[in-house]
């Protein structure tokens, strides 16, 4: 059996990688990707726990998380898809439609 310090070190690092890569990349998809990626590790370590401790709280919370991640998957393609019809980029530094 696998012990539960593997499973939390795996979404650490998947953790890390998402938020470097909000904060480094400037492309919106990619940056809804890398958000993406953060939400999949907390859902690892909800399930890791859940399996740890023996009851299943953890992976409904799971179920919980990824309906809220299917909706903003398609809430944020949609602003993306906007965006790139009036500014032809999905840029984040080029996208400057709130400033007056």
């Amino acid at each position: 059996m696998i012990e539960i310090n593997y499973y939390l070190i795996v979404s650490a690092i998947l953790f890390c990688t998402g938020v470097i890569g909000v904060l480094v990349r400037r492309n919106a998809i990619v940056i809804f990707m890398c958000i993406e990626l953060m939400l999949n590790a907390i859902n690892l370590t909800f399930v890791a726990f859940s399996s740890f401790m023996g009851n299943v709280n953890g992976q409904i919370f799971v179920f919980i998380v990824m309906t809220v991640a299917a909706a903003e998957a398609a809430v944020g393609l949609a602003i993306v898809i906007a965006l790139f019809r009036n500014k032809e980029s999905v840029n984040i530094d080029e996208i400057n439609i709130l400033k007056w």
